[in-house]
């Protein structure tokens, strides 16, 4: 490493120049990048819901479907509109009370159960399906269409108009995220650091690694849209204390060294070997995230841990340069590090052992029950403003029709309709399902199914399968839903057992129970990682448990806040917040904790390595972790997007919280079981 740190230092003009080039790749790679706003799709291939939604777009050719609401009722005007609608690029099939009737039927022929469902108080319920999938940019763009051939964006509902509006407010608010991020941290750095040009280049160093990271993203094809907004006021959040860590060497080293290049090589050796621990648990713990079967984790479990990556040789190579080459301008704006030295910190926590431990653990009891009992919801438009457009027609197209929670039962063609019949008088049963539809109800208007207008015929029926519609006023993500589901799906399997529900309630069940899942898995895989890597950096048997204990409880204890405020989360932000807070603030006491033994093999009276340990190394936790803190406390203070807003809200605190947890528990605890952590270190013993 001496001799890559050395020709660092003596080539860094070539590295700023490759550098600055290296981001013509990276910003083509970031423009081409496909940003992913539907959750849903991140469900496992091979889950009977997916295989349904798979065979609604091969088979019958509905990808996605929405509901146009208009207060258009006679036939020719629906037509009309039918024929303006059906002119749209992917549109497959437009349905209305017109169709129905066929120009032949009055609506009062028409069973309530139906008419309500599509006409009401002089509003009709139009349906039109997609050839293309939900999420897909073809769906998107014919949804943006749609609204304008209505003329009204809040008439048109559906899972696509969602994802739109998802994709507008996201792309509106990202540039102020990125904003927040900067303003706040260049705050806390000048305060933290002794130079006023010294954040320009932290955080231009920092942005430069977040551009190759988002850049290099074009090798996955396509992204979240959670993981576009957070990237990069995690990775600047993360990242920052390696940028910290390296300039406070270099300005060390400048005292013992005739010149800057030779400082400079020093200090990259020493920042190598002083990070890469760390690094490597905040990578662990980011791809522990690939664990999940929801494979949003993998999305953002990759993307971060390549931007943690992607911190550390940026730290390594373009910041060195970078403070070199306007090493004089920096020399000129110095000034005087405002950080206080937190003396009363050093001295409360190795003089009030017992008392900080007894009331951690006090402490820990309602940590605990809150992180276990906080509410989290899976219905997706929750994370939305009510205000959009999807909600507000979502709304009332259940407060008109009560069309809450449509479904699909995707059965045999050749079950016979005597069998249809049965199985459609039983789900009708059913407290909360108030509309089933089959094609075999068609009948009951006096239209034979071989009579019947293709347009609703191909809806319904194709050589494999054949459709049975259904409607739940419960809605999507509710226990009475999920439960509903589970018995529409027993009573069907009694007549088809290769049967398959499919629809938005029955892919949110899965997630229901996917999301459950995941949030097992994945903190037991990040634990277990973690602990395993600390074991081979800190070469002590004692203290990665001891160290996992502290920041486990600063996970508790900031979920807890949430449980007791009454906050409800969105599913995501319970799975994937403990596991980021793990891996990105565990540096804080892997940092503390090399110190501790380091200052130990000089003293043998913990309390002094104690004290020396919060000298040297408090200013660096605090700075870490209010970098974090401002990195993510704006983009949580702004998000109108919930999904975003409640994990940067929960990430903030947690940075705070493990800060608050590291400085003083875990000294506590180095001066209690000193002696154990002694014995189970390698090359410690002596010291007891």
């Amino acid at each position: 490493m001496k001799k890559i740190s050395k020709w660092i230092s003596e080539h860094s003009n070539h590295i700023v120049i490759i550098s600055i080039l290296l981001l013509v790749p990276a910003v083509l790679g970031y423009i081409n990048t496909k940003i992913n706003y539907d959750i849903l799709i991140y469900l496992p291939e091979d889950i009977e819901t997916v295989e349904g939604q798979n065979i609604l777009t091969e088979k019958f050719g509905i990808g996605a479907f929405s509901f146009v609401i208009t207060d258009k009722s006679s036939s020719l005007d629906l037509l009309d509109l039918e024929d303006k609608i059906k002119g749209i690029a992917h549109v497959n099939k437009v349905l209305s009370v017109a169709d129905l009737t066929d120009k032949t039927i009055p609506l009062d022929m028409l069973p309530n159960e139906i008419l309500e469902k599509v006409y009401r108080d002089g509003k009709t319920a139009i349906v039109v399906t997609f050839d293309t999938s939900t999420s897909e940019s073809e769906t998107i763009e014919a949804i943006e269409n749609l609204r304008e051939t209505v003329e009204d964006e809040y008439s048109v509902s559906g899972m696509t108009t969602m994802v739109l509006d998802t994709m507008n407010l996201s792309n509106k608010e990202m540039a102020a995220y990125i904003i927040f991020a900067i303003v706040l941290c260049v705050l806390v750095l000048i305060i933290a650091t002794d130079s006023y040009l010294i954040p320009i280049f932290l955080l231009g160093n920092i942005g430069i690694a977040i551009i190759y990271n988002m850049g290099s993203n074009i090798v996955m094809g396509e992204i979240s849209y959670i993981t576009q907004a957070i990237t990069a006021v995690l990775q600047l959040g993360v990242t920052m204390d390696f940028s910290i860590f390296l300039y406070h060497k270099y300005e060390e080293s400048k005292r013992h060294y005739d010149n800057s290049t030779e400082a400079m090589a020093h200090a990259i050796t020493e920042t190598f070997k002083s990070v890469l621990g760390s690094s490597l648990t905040t990578i662990a713990g980011f791809l522990a995230l690939c664990g999940m079967n929801l494979t949003l984790g993998k999305d953002i479990g990759l993307v971060m841990a390549k931007g943690v990556l992607c911190g550390l040789l940026c730290v390594l190579t373009l910041f060195p340069a970078l403070l070199l080459v306007f090493e004089n301008p920096i020399e000129k704006t110095k000034h005087k590090t405002l950080l206080p030295k937190f003396q009363i910190v050093q001295k409360f926590a190795t003089s009030h052992t017992i008392l900080i431990i007894v009331a951690f653990g006090v402490l820990a009891i309602p940590a605990t029950i809150g992180n276990n009992n906080v509410e989290v919801y899976y219905k997706l438009d929750n994370s939305l403003p009510e205000t959009l457009p999807c909600r507000v027609a979502n709304k009332e197209l259940a407060d008109r029709f009560n069309i809450v929670s449509p479904g699909v039962i995707l059965i045999d063609s050749d079950l016979p309709n005597s069998k249809i019949k049965e199985l459609t008088d039983e789900l009708k049963k059913l407290e909360g399902i108030d509309l089933v539809v089959a094609p075999s109800s068609i009948e009951t208007l006096g239209i034979p199914t071989d009579m019947m207008p293709e347009e609703i015929k191909s809806m319904f029926l194709n050589d494999d399968y054949q459709l049975i519609l259904l409607n739940s006023s419960y809605e999507v993500a509710s226990d009475e839903l999920n439960n509903q589901i589970e018995k529409v799906n027993e009573i069907t399997k009694n007549f088809d057992t290769d049967a398959i529900i499919a629809g938005e309630g029955s892919l949110t069940k899965d997630l229901v129970e996917i999301a459950d899942h995941d949030f097992l898995v994945v903190n037991y895989i990040s634990i277990i990682v973690i602990f395993v890597l600390m074991l081979i950096v800190l070469k002590s048997f004692s203290l990665p448990i001891i160290l996992v204990v502290v920041i486990e409880f600063a996970i508790f204890a900031n979920m807890a806040i949430a449980y007791f405020t009454g906050t409800k989360l969105p599913f995501i932000a319970s799975i994937v917040v403990g596991t980021i807070q793990l891996g990105a603030t565990i540096d804080y006491a892997i940092l503390m904790s090399t110190t501790y033994l380091a200052e130990r093999e000089k003293s043998k009276d913990k309390y002094r390595a104690a004290k020396e340990t919060l000298a040297k190394t408090v200013p660096s936790v605090v700075l870490s972790a209010f970098c974090f803190f401002a990195a993510t406390f704006g983009v949580a203070a702004y998000s109108k997007i919930d999904m975003i807003g409640s994990i940067c809200d929960l990430l903030s605190r947690g940075a705070i919280i493990s800060m608050i947890t590291v400085t003083l528990l875990l000294p506590a605890l180095f001066i209690v079981f000193d002696k154990l952590i002694m014995k189970t270190t390698k090359n410690m013993k002596g010291c007891i």
